[in-house]
């Protein structure tokens, strides 16, 4: 089940972009660039541009409520309340290491001043 909702997610989410970038801009967009301007032609520039932003809403919707159900319902859940991190995973095999003490300092003598 997981892999048919992938498939249909990557399926969505090409048809998202296709339609977002077939919907005319100031510049033109890719509709002017590739012949999509013969589509506007074939319904009317008007409801070919409801029928790309009708599309854009539906593809987005679909493609947000796959992403949600998704990974609420088939990725795999974490056992443990709190997450170890990489810096506990990789010392806790090691035994806790302390910075090494330097060796105590002889005592001090006072100095004996030449000409005492």
């Amino acid at each position: 089940m997981f892999t048919f909702l992938m498939i249909i997610e990557l399926v969505v989410s090409l048809l998202l972009i296709l339609v977002v970038l077939m919907q005319s801009s100031k510049g033109g967009g890719l509709a002017g660039t590739f012949g999509g301007g013969s589509v506007g032609m074939v319904f009317g520039v008007r409801r070919t541009a409801d029928f790309l932003i009708q599309a854009t809403q539906y593809l987005a919707i679909a493609f947000g409520l796959l992403a949600l159900i998704v990974n609420i319902f088939f990725l795999p859940r974490s056992t443990t309340q709190t997450p170890e991190s990489v810096i506990q995973r990789s010392g806790s095999g090691q035994q806790q290491q302390t910075m090494p003490q330097l060796p105590p300092a002889p005592p001090s003598t006072p100095a004996e001043q030449p000409g005492q």
